[in-house]
């Protein structure tokens, strides 16, 4: 069973000065001071734990920060961002002292908080507590996956480790709950967590608000659990991750007795180290305390000399890239496609493929619910992407997120497998698919119920920061799912999902539009996209070639008007596109020129050229839109003119059907809707 264990043996001495680490603390507290802006606690109080892991066991390269087998680095509690920096920099990456001089200023590679892409080395993007931790778990799954994917007998080519820096904060997230658990029962061996437990929080010490047995806590999730380290003794570091790396079976968490702010006179221990700079009187007690009469950012050369890690790093990358060439001239097809996937490229052929499938699907025409059209994709997309990998947070038999022949993802790792049972942890998928999309080689999904998007909703938004292809699966998308009522219909959902930026929002309004939503996810290369689909069968809609292709604009006319000019537009998405056609027709018969224009992702429609949005939505037409949900999004596209029928209140408990006649949504509003745009003299008041 894991459990809590002690280290092996040691005499307890008094650790000796270690020059490594107060190097790391005088660019941490000198940039903050700079700055004077920053947390120097954390850094001063973790230095010689990252001595430890970055000298005696990290494989990395800094001249190839994206080497796919280097170990994986997570600094989860991000506000110590200056203690990566150092280590950045000290090591041999792309990050000049310079920039260590321009912390947190406007157009630095070092901003307040790691952000992934910016800055080189950078694994990342930390700062809301607890995600790094949750990124982490997504990398040791795809490191597990990959590995008994693509390893041969005799041909190792992935095989790295996953760690993390982590503090009280991270653990007090709920998400360390979420994203810890599963990892136990996936028995993650190669995640390895080394968690700064100083006991200091920013309202002081943390024992009347925390007070957790934490190793207690981690053991019960089935982590290998090393207990009581002394965080400024190197070697007794370096001894815990040694025990860490020698247990395959669990991830491991090492609690490292701390002092925050260490070595700052003074100030080390107390809450005010935590995110204040020392000031010059204390930065220069430390110089005399440290003995370091190195001035601000003046770095001695035996300092570059002890951390440089180019020579070691480029020897290890040219281990690995021999067994990566034996692997290649032994296994040529598979060597080929890990090095795709290893760069995130689709498959030859892929677009040509998918071009004739979505055409094979509007000529088949079925009406199915959107959550089904789905899974109908996942059946034709997921043998041709074997990258993609699925999941739900215990929603699989709503969300429909299983496609034909999946294998579950089982601790043990026996078989790859493609589905993730995450249960029910909203919050901790969404950061895990995360860190699978960082980690490469893979193409993460996962679904809950459109309503539950609150509980992931900051993983969603730092998803759209990192530009990461996520994929988020989100079902049941109105008033439509019916007697569950007001707590699980979504109603500002959409909207609030629109408002995030670079998140692309697809509702699709029959089964080829799901299709293409599922295109554009897996073509996208710098976002994540959310699929938002639905409980209730939705009918096809016919078009021509010109129409199917013009899916990909986001908004499109599906259904013209009689005569030259429509006299009225209505814009509808996903379910609401059928009452759009159905009023369309009923308003024909009157002699209204109706335009219907499907919207199935605002985001790709804003894109397009001004001239295609113009075509689309001609100035001067009047413009309805209609959405089972919250209006207020939609009135910068209806204009002064228009007029936008959605729901501002909460839903109600009860058949879909009526519940659609009790909030105004049917053909018949629509219709009445779309008439006092145009003939407001004809139209009856609104019910």
């Amino acid at each position: 069973m894991n459990a809590t264990t002690p280290l092996p043996a040691a005499p307890r001495t008094v650790p000796a000065r270690d020059r490594r680490a107060d190097v790391l603390r005088f660019l941490a507290a000198d940039a903050v001071q700079a700055a004077n802006s920053g947390h120097p606690g954390a850094p001063l109080g973790m230095a010689e734990m990252a001595v430890a892991l970055w000298h005696r066991h990290l494989r990395h390269d800094p001249a190839a920060p994206d080497w796919p087998d280097r170990d994986r680095f997570v600094l989860s509690n991000g506000h110590a961002s200056m203690l990566l920096y150092a280590l950045l920099h000290l090591s041999g990456y792309d990050l000049p002292l310079d920039e260590l001089r321009r912390f947190r200023q406007l157009g630095s590679r070092t901003p307040g908080h790691p952000e992934v892409g910016h800055t080189p080395g950078v694994e990342t993007t930390t700062g809301p507590l607890g995600q790094g931790l949750g990124n982490a778990v997504g990398m040791a799954l795809g490191e597990a996956l990959l590995a008994r994917e693509f390893n041969r007998d005799g041909h190792v080519i992935v095989d790295h480790h996953t760690y993390v820096f982590l503090g009280d904060g991270c653990l007090m997230e709920g998400i360390s709950h979420e994203a810890c658990s599963l990892a136990g029962a996936l028995g993650l061996g190669k995640l390895i967590c080394l968690y700064d437990d100083n006991g200091i929080s920013i309202d002081g010490e943390v024992g009347p608000w925390f007070a957790d047995d934490t190793p207690r806590r981690f053991a019960a999730y089935g982590w290998h659990v090393v207990a009581d380290v002394d965080g400024h003794d190197v070697d007794a570091v370096d001894r815990a991750i040694a025990a860490a790396k020698a247990r395959g079976d669990a991830p491991s968490l090492i609690c490292c007795r701390t002092e925050i702010g260490h070595g700052a006179p003074g100030k080390a221990g107390g809450h005010d180290v935590h995110g204040a700079p020392l000031g010059a009187e204390t930065l220069q007690a430390m110089r005399s305390a440290l003995g370091w009469t190195a001035a601000p950012f003046e770095v001695p050369e035996s300092s570059y000399r002890d951390w440089n890690a180019g020579d070691l790093g480029a020897a290890r990358r040219a281990a690995w890239q021999a067994r990566m060439d034996a692997y290649a001239a032994a296994y040529p097809e598979a060597a080929a496609e890990f090095a795709r996937r290893s760069r995130g490229a689709l498959p030859a052929g892929f677009d040509t493929w998918f071009a004739a499938a979505l055409t094979a699907l509007q000529a088949e025409a079925p009406a199915v619910a959107s959550r089904k059209a789905s899974q109908q994709a996942l059946d034709l997309i997921a043998p041709r992407l074997p990258e993609l990998l699925g999941g739900s947070a215990d929603l699989t038999g709503s969300n429909l997120t299983a496609f034909s022949g999946v294998r579950p993802v089982r601790r043990g790792f026996a078989e790859a497998g493609r589905h993730v049972n995450y249960g029910v942890r909203e919050f901790g998928m969404g950061a895990v698919l995360n860190g699978l999309a960082l980690h490469g080689g893979h193409l993460p999904y996962g679904g809950t119920f459109l309503t539950f998007s609150d509980y992931s909703r900051n993983a969603i938004r730092m998803a759209a920061l990192m530009g990461v292809r996520s994929v988020f699966v989100l079902t049941h998308d109105s008033i439509g799912l019916g007697e569950d009522g007001p707590t699980h219909q979504p109603v500002e959902h959409l909207a609030s999902l629109r408002l995030v930026p670079g998140v692309h929002v697809h509702r699709p309004c029959d089964a080829v539009e799901t299709l293409a939503a599922w295109g554009a996810a897996v073509r996208r290369a710098d976002g994540p996209s959310c699929l938002v689909l639905s409980r209730q069968t939705l009918p096809a809609q016919a078009r021509d070639a010109g129409q199917l292709a013009a899916i990909a604009r986001g908004g499109y006319v599906l259904a013209e008007a009689a005569g030259d000019r429509p006299e009225v537009a209505i814009v509808a998405t996903g379910s609401e596109v059928a009452l759009a056609m159905a009023a369309r027709d009923a308003l024909a018969a009157e002699g209204l020129a109706v335009r219907v224009v499907s919207m199935p992702c605002v985001e790709l429609f804003d894109a397009q050229p001004q001239a295609w949005r113009a075509a689309v939505l001609p100035p001067g037409v009047p413009r309805l839109v209609v959405e089972a949900g919250a209006t207020g999004g939609w009135w910068r596209l209806a204009g002064a003119g228009g007029q936008v029928l959605g729901i501002d209140r909460f839903g109600a408990s009860g058949p879909a059907e009526a519940l659609f006649e009790a909030f105004g949504l049917t053909a018949r509003d629509v219709a009445a809707a779309a008439r006092r745009l145009t003939r407001p003299e004809a139209a009856p008041a609104h019910p």
